[in-house]
């Protein structure tokens, strides 16, 4: 990733099959509230309902659209597209796996439902990664 970056990855919410559930719900509300005060450029999301759904509240508080992008191997565009901004994914397991995996991130991935992480690139390049959860448990 490049400098002056940062990744804020989390799953969608927690799904009732292929809709989040009222837990789910509830999460993607709570999203909001866990980025309070946190610079945000732009909101990425597979066009998968349960993605888009839990994108929904947070693109409505900030006046963002949900920009749609493959799940299928993310990594290489999202890398280019976050370059020098604050950036969300809002993914499922497999491509935050893939994200993870295709930045060598060492910390565990965030793929349970809750989890949020925030990946920073600073101007000399030094990578940290901030673990948080947020909405119901």
């Amino acid at each position: 990733m490049a400098r002056n970056t940062t990744l804020i990855v989390t799953r969608h919410g927690d799904r009732d099959g292929e809709v989040l559930s009222l837990k789910g719900q509830q999460r993607a509300l709570a999203l909001v509230s866990a980025l309070q005060g946190m610079a945000l450029d732009a909101i990425y999301s597979p066009g998968i309902k349960r993605n888009l759904d839990t994108a929904a509240p947070l693109s409505n508080a900030r006046g963002l659209p949900i920009e749609r992008r493959t799940q299928e191997n993310p990594a290489p565009r999202l890398a280019q597209e976050a370059a020098g901004r604050s950036v969300i994914w809002i993914g499922n397991k497999g491509n935050i796996q893939n994200i993870w995996d295709s930045f060598a991130l060492l910390e565990p991935a965030p793929l349970e439902y809750g989890d949020l992480h925030i990946v920073r690139v600073d101007a000399n390049g030094r990578v940290t990664v901030e673990r948080r959860r947020f909405g119901p448990t």
